[in-house]
C-alpha cells in the first residue's frame, strides 16, 4: 500500500532513496521476491514508473483498512481469486523475503483471516496476510465507522504470531521498522550505510 499522505514524514515516503533507490521500489524487489503477482493500492498515474498495476484506493484519506479492503476486495474480482493476499504498507525497509515467505507459509496452513505478527513495539497488521474473504465483515465494519485496522482485524479471526515466530527473521531488531518521520528515514538511511560499507 502506498496511498497515504505522508504527512508526519513530509513528502512522499515511497519515493524517498533508501539503500540507493526508492523506498517503493525496495519494497516491490521483496515481494517479487516471494510472489509473481503484484499490485500496489494508490492514487492512480502516481507510481506508473514501477511497472506494477495501480489499483485505486476507494476511500483515499480514511486511513489503512480502506487501503486493505480496496486491495482485498480487488483481488475477489479477480478471474482466479486467491485464497491469501500479502498487504504491506511501502515504509518497511528491513522487510526481508525471508520473513515473507515464512508469513505466507503460516498463512496457508491457518484457519484464520489475518495472520501478522506482534513485535516488540506492537501488532503489526500492515505486513500482514488477509484471506479475500475476509472483505465482506471488513467492509461491514468500515461502513459502520470502524477506521482503525486492529478494530477491523477484532472482527475476524486472527492468528499472531509472537517473537517465537519472527525472531529469527530480525536479529537486529528492526524487521518491522517503518518510517513515519523524518527522523525514522534518517535512522533507517544511516544503518543501511552503514550495512554496505
Amino acid at each position: 500500500m502506498a496511498g497515504g499522505g505522508s504527512t508526519r514524514f513530509g513528502r512522499d515516503k515511497a519515493l524517498v532513496k533508501v539503500g540507493g533507490m526508492p523506498m517503493l521500489k525496495r519494497m516491490i524487489e521483496v515481494v517479487r521476491s516471494v510472489t509473481r503477482q503484484m499490485k500496489i493500492v494508490a492514487t492512480p498515474g502516481k507510481y506508473d514508473a514501477f511497472g506494477v498495476e495501480i489499483v485505486e484506493d476507494r476511500w483515499p484519506g480514511e486511513g489503512p483498512l480502506g487501503g486493505i479492503i480496496t486491495a482485498l476486495e480487488d483481488a475477489a474480482r479477480s478471474t482466479a481469486p486467491p485464497e491469501w493476499n500479502l498487504i504491506l504498507s511501502c515504509d518497511m525497509p528491513f522487510l526481508t523475503g525471508e520473513w515473507l515467505a515464512f508469513l505466507g507459509e503460516r498463512a496457508v496452513k491457518s484457519k484464520a483471516q489475518v495472520v501478522f505478527a506482534h513485535s516488540a513495539s506492537g501488532p503489526e497488521p500492515l505486513c500482514a496476510c488477509w484471506r479475500t474473504d475476509a472483505a465482506a465483515e471488513l467492509r461491514r465494519g468500515f461502513e459502520r465507522g470502524v477506521r482503525k485496522v486492529m478494530e477491523g482485524i477484532a472482527l475476524l479471526r486472527a492468528e499472531v504470531l509472537d517473537e517465537t515466530d519472527w525472531r529469527r527473521f530480525d536479529s537486529s531488531g528492526r524487521l518491522f521498522w517503518n518510517m513515519n518521520t523524518a527522523a525514522d528515514y534518517e535512522g533507517a538511511r544511516r544503518v543501511l550505510e552503514a550495512e554496505s560499507e
